[in-house]
């Protein structure tokens, strides 16, 4: 049976950019009724048992991919902020990053542009291939990169339920404000 995580800052830590109302509906409503939904689905599945990276990467498209993928999306995307981030990469990732890119306003800018055309909900992503290349995908719905054999580091959520009650339709401006709550440690530990 899988569970709610347990955030690691206080519900109103993320304010403005995600303020305890947003937060209160996206992790302790949204994330919550992915999780009740797979617990349901799961007996009788061929997937009880799995890690959620396990059953994203081999469920078929339907209910328990969605539910499945949702929460280990949402799973990383809660636990990749902190009220008091480390606000850039550093070490292998950031080498990286320059190397691809140039710099690191370079990525951002395109990791936002990917963002923002992402047509209706989904989320985009930074992950990493076996031998440490980088690449931003766009991926609808419930998609993880998990799928193409790939390592997520980094996700922005663009369902609208993630920044509407905060950012109305402003897509764009919520994927700015978002990088003053990445903490790269994080990112950089899963990166390494």
């Amino acid at each position: 049976m899988f569970t709610l995580i347990k955030l690691p800052y206080s519900s109103d830590a993320l304010d403005p950019v995600i303020s305890a109302q947003t937060l209160s509906f996206h992790h302790g409503k949204h994330l919550q009724a992915y999780i009740d939904n797979l617990n349901k689905l799961l007996p009788g599945s061929g997937f009880e048992g799995l890690t959620l990276e396990e059953i994203v990467s081999r469920a078929p498209a339907g209910p328990v991919f969605n539910n499945a993928g949702q929460i280990l999306n949402h799973n990383l995307y809660f636990t990749q902020f902190s009220p008091e981030p480390k606000s850039a990469p550093s070490g292998d990732l950031a080498a990286q990053i320059e190397k691809q890119w140039g710099s690191f306003d370079a990525f951002k800018a395109e990791f936002v542009a990917k963002g923002v055309n992402i047509f209706g909900s989904g989320w985009v992503w930074l992950s990493s291939d076996s031998d440490g290349s980088l690449v931003i995908t766009q991926e609808p719905g419930a998609g993880n990169p998990v799928t193409r054999g790939l390592k997520p580091l980094l996700t922005f959520d663009v369902w609208e339920h993630a920044y509407y009650l905060d950012f109305q339709n402003r897509r764009a401006d919520q994927l700015k404000a978002l990088w003053g709550i990445v903490d790269w440690r994080v990112v950089e530990e899963r990166y390494n």
